[in-house]
């Protein structure tokens, strides 16, 4: 910490370096409410990151973005192999040259605990802020996790039980920062929960962020809207893709358009959506929105995962409940027959609406209990650091 000689109420004012890495949209949107939440608390501090737009705008020089870090299934992963290790290289570089006082590294576990290892054994701080899903797939690497990493702060209600019970391993427990994301979006498009629809009707579809995944999915969800010709079907973009590459998929429907940049807008307009699998599973169930959850990658991916995952469901919607709550999808059940079915359901069916309100409503209470997790998060890390 690099110590400001100027003094208030008698104390000396440190200025403390912050350096966050995230390889993701959803890591993005987390690290830019955490930096906000660190200037609140922490306004001398100077942070560099690997991120997004939205890291950047809150206040941190930005050094890579996630859009060129982005690669999707065991597959995909081996062949860009040399990019990621320059990648690795360059970020080494570019810490030692920062000399940061901690390291906060958002989930991406492949490449952050990496980062992590080499960082500990360079003596900097290491801070974690969302798990690695540890719980389901390659479990062992708690073990080595536990003694390169100097604070760990958790998302999901079961998992402080989970490192205490399973590892004797003290985490913190911030809340989810999915909660506060989406009230703050809310106030700031003035939406009530009584919100009325708009008088078109809407399917959302969420078909991923990274090319590889959308190129498999989007073609399937889009044949879903011959079958509902009432509906407008439209396409959220992904932010670090120009709209130009969605327009070859898009050209041959009537009925179907694409938004930019106003993705949680467009659910709340939404009757139903069509969500590939990952965060945005979560964020669609807490705006409320009836969804259909959709996973399909490379063959070999998907039979590598088959074989290495041992959780019940994919979404996080069912494991934080525990229980089926939406319908998920996978692989050859990723097709327009039961995707026109499973949506059918979710527009016609009454009960079945009435029970997904109710689960919707379990989960926000269950994630809301931690309070606002950036804020939380924030005050641990400086309170950790000794600021």
């Amino acid at each position: 910490m690099k110590k400001n000689l100027s003094k208030y109420s008698h104390q000396y004012l440190w200025r403390v370096n912050y350096y966050i890495i995230s390889g993701e949209a959803s890591g993005d949107l987390h690290g830019g409410n955490l930096i906000k939440a660190l200037k609140t608390h922490d306004p001398s501090s100077t942070i560099r990151c690997w991120g997004g737009d939205l890291m950047q705008s809150a206040g941190a020089e930005l050094v890579k973005h996630y859009r060129d870090l982005a690669f999707m299934g065991f597959a995909e992963v081996v062949s860009n192999l040399p990019t990621i290790f320059k990648n690795i290289r360059f970020c080494k570089e570019d810490i030692l040259s920062f000399q940061p006082d901690a390291i906060i590294l958002i989930d991406y576990p492949g490449f952050n605990l990496r980062i992590a290892e080499w960082a500990h054994e360079k003596g900097i701080k290491v801070i974690y802020y969302i798990s690695p899903q540890v719980w389901a797939w390659k479990e062992g690497r708690v073990k080595k996790m536990k003694q390169i990493i100097d604070k760990m702060l958790v998302i999901l209600p079961f998992e402080k039980e989970y490192f205490k019970e399973t590892w004797n391993w003290e985490v913190d427990y911030v809340g989810h920062p999915l909660i506060e994301a989406i009230e703050d979006k809310k106030k700031e498009l003035g939406f009530s929960n009584n919100h009325p629809k708009p008088a078109i009707k809407k399917i959302a579809l969420l078909p991923g962020s990274r090319k590889q995944e959308i190129a498999k999915k989007l073609p399937i969800m889009l044949e879903v809207a011959k079958s509902f010709p009432d509906y407008q079907f439209v396409v959220a973009e992904a932010p670090g893709l120009d709209a130009a590459f969605y327009q070859p998929f898009l050209a041959a429907y009537q009925n179907v358009a694409s938004v930019n940049n106003a993705t949680y807008q467009l659910l709340l307009e939404s009757d139903a959506a069509l969500v590939t699998s990952g965060t945005a599973t979560l964020e669609t169930a807490l705006l409320g929105v009836p969804e259909i959850v959709c996973y399909k990658g490379s063959n070999i991916s998907y039979q590598i995962a088959k074989r290495l995952i041992k959780i019940k469901y994919i979404s996080l919607v069912n494991l934080i409940m525990d229980k089926l709550i939406v319908t998920e999808l996978i692989q050859d059940e990723l097709n327009v027959a039961n995707l026109v079915k499973e949506l059918n359901t979710l527009l016609k069916d009454v009960n079945h609406q009435t029970q997904l309100k109710a689960d919707y409503e379990a989960l926000y209470e269950k994630l809301s209990k931690g309070g606002h997790a950036s804020d939380q998060a924030a005050k641990i890390i400086i309170k950790f650091l000794g600021k």
